[in-house]
């Protein structure tokens, strides 16, 4: 009999004659809503197979065995194009839009190019002669129904590897549209900073924990263990060998919060350092800033501050909206016709807020409920107390005056971010200038349908789950 191989020896056999296919989804990209031209797709194409081998090499891995390929390589092809037709003769309206649930934005009136988008990722793997297909969780629908209908064309059925997602530091699901949620491979060490500074970290709570995620599934994988450095007083530095020590001390409140952001902050840095050494190439500094060109360089007139410019540039964008959830609300002491609530808006602490609504909403009514939000005005002091934010609400003038708080999405979590259709990707000032009158200006265009639906100039006010909405007052003013 020969020898029995060991399950470790096992793993580095395959490993070792492991073939990886990297496919850049141009076709896919350009087909999500046609944001972005042919041109700028190429050059993005080129900026990632660029920075994922930089982010490989910087951990050791060895890329011989690693190949790129362009879906317009092939996709564009009689056989593909055929093979869209067949397959769209089999698969359901209903099953392309249950399969795409978590990968595509999901809207009352989808585009025909979001529902083929499974269909697509399915032939992807026959065409690229797969034997297995890997991706996050959240694509589990599309491998079953390529798991489903690639036997029907005649073609085999691969196997599917799914990794857990990894919440974002906002607290609910990572976004490429929400800089705020996530840690890109270029970061600055003063982005990193910031933006673990703002990520949702609540004493003891270990859901939807971003922050501890990234030690769970970043950190400990490649270290393979994790320092937390603290003053003495509050414990003195600490090396941890396993994720469920560090879970189980921060749920006991032993960790805190900052120390545990810092400590991420520096091991983070220390992965990404080489990355950006990397980047400081002329060749690649000039691929990044093509693929990714400054938006203040393109806008606004030709003389003149280009910065200027794009802050005189009136897009929805501009307005920091979030979920929020009411953790507390009571009658302002000085003011009959003032509440001051808590709102939980997904950052380290709750924020103050200073509402009118004694007379239109109840403190019942108020009580645990999620509102919306507006998180970049300059705070102002009412009545002697700071409100740190604007809730909006919906209103109907008349006698009497009626006035509802907008709703989000079923499934909304605090921090969710709120945006105007077709504005997805744009930034929110840090701070709304109040001498321009920026909100005063975008608010003119903001109202409910007659669907019930938030809107600004007739596009939907949205988070990632569906379109913000209100009970009843069609055609009302939001303010």
């Amino acid at each position: 009999m020969g020898e029995q191989l060991s399950p470790d020896e096992k793993l580095h056999l395959i490993t070792r004659n492991l073939q990886v296919t990297i496919l850049f989804a141009d076709l896919h990209a350009f087909l999500d809503n046609m944001k972005a031209p042919w041109e700028l797709l190429a050059l993005r194409v080129q900026y990632y197979e660029q920075v994922i081998k930089a982010m490989l090499e910087s951990i050791g891995v060895p890329l011989d065995k690693l190949k790129f390929i362009k879906g317009t390589e092939y996709q564009l092809s009689r056989e593909y194009t055929l093979d869209v037709y067949r397959l769209s003769s089999m698969v359901t309206e209903h099953d392309a839009k249950k399969a795409g649930a978590e990968v595509v934005k999901q809207v009352d009136h989808p585009l025909l190019s979001g529902l083929l988008y499974p269909g697509l990722q399915a032939l992807d793997e026959e065409y690229l002669k797969v034997d297995a297909q890997f991706g996050g969780v959240d694509q589990r629908k599309i491998f079953t129904l390529a798991e489903k209908y690639l036997p029907t064309l005649g073609y085999a059925k691969r196997s599917h590897l799914m990794n857990p997602m990894v919440p974002g530091l906002t607290g609910s699901k990572m976004s490429s549209s929400e800089e705020e949620s996530k840690i890109d491979l270029l970061d600055r060490k003063e982005d990193v900073k910031k933006k673990l500074k703002k990520a949702f970290c609540e004493p003891g709570n270990i859901e939807n924990n971003g922050v501890l995620s990234f030690v769970k599934h970043v950190l400990f994988p490649l270290a393979g263990e994790f320092s937390i450095k603290r003053d003495p007083k509050f414990g003195g530095d600490k090396i941890y060998t396993n994720f469920e020590e560090v879970e189980k001390e921060f749920s006991e409140e032993l960790i805190h919060p900052g120390d545990l952001k810092a400590s991420v902050e520096v091991a983070l840095n220390k992965l990404l350092d080489p990355i950006r050494k990397k980047f400081e190439s002329p060749e690649l500094r000039k691929l990044t800033n093509l693929a990714y060109p400054d938006p203040s360089k393109n806008k606004g007139p030709g003389k003149g501050n280009p910065k200027a410019a794009e802050d005189d540039e009136l897009v929805p964008s501009r307005l920091d909206i979030r979920v929020g959830k009411v953790i507390s609300v009571e009658k302002h002491p000085d003011a009959d016709s003032l509440y001051l609530e808590k709102i939980d808006v997904g950052e380290a602490e709750p924020r103050t807020v200073v509402s009118g609504l004694v007379a239109y909403v109840s403190q019942e009514a108020l009580q645990d409920r999620l509102v919306l939000l507006l998180c970049n005005l300059k705070p102002q002091k009412m009545r002697g107390v700071e409100s740190q934010a604007m809730l909006l609400c919906a209103s109907i003038e008349g006698d009497p005056r009626r006035v509802e708080p907008l709703d989000p999405p079923e499934g909304s979590a605090p921090g969710d971010r709120v945006y105007v259709e077709g504005y997805e990707t744009g930034k929110p000032d840090d701070k709304l200038n109040p001498k321009k009158k920026v909100w005063e200006k975008l608010q003119v265009d903001l109202k409910v349908s007659a669907d019930c639906v938030a809107q600004w100039q007739d596009k939907h006010l949205m988070t990632k789950l569906g379109n913000i909405t209100c009970k009843t007052l069609k055609g009302g003013n939001i303010s």
